[in-house]
C-alpha cells in the first residue's frame, strides 16, 4: 500500500509553499503521495507538476482551505 506524506504550509508567505512541496517531492518514495494543506491555489506549482510528470488532485473545503494530493 502506498504511503502518503502530508506537507501543511498555510500561513507561510511565498515561495515558501512552494519551496517546501519541491524539496517534499524530491524525497517522496516511489508509489506514495504527498498531500499538502494550503490556504490558496499553488498557481506555480501546478505548471511544475505538469512539466515533471506528477499529477494532482485538488480539493477545496467548505472553511476555504485546499488539500492537493500530489503523485507520479
Amino acid at each position: 500500500m502506498a504511503g502518503e506524506i502530508t506537507l501543511d504550509v498555510r500561513g507561510l508567505d511565498p515561495p515558501e509553499p512552494l519551496v517546501k512541496a519541491l524539496t517534499a517531492l524530491e524525497t517522496l518514495p516511489p508509489g506514495d503521495r504527498l498531500r499538502m494543506v494550503h490556504n490558496r491555489e499553488p498557481f506555480p506549482l501546478y505548471g511544475i507538476l505538469q512539466e515533471d510528470g506528477y499529477q494532482y488532485r485538488t480539493e477545496t473545503f467548505a472553511d476555504g482551505h485546499l488539500e492537493i494530493i500530489i503523485w507520479r
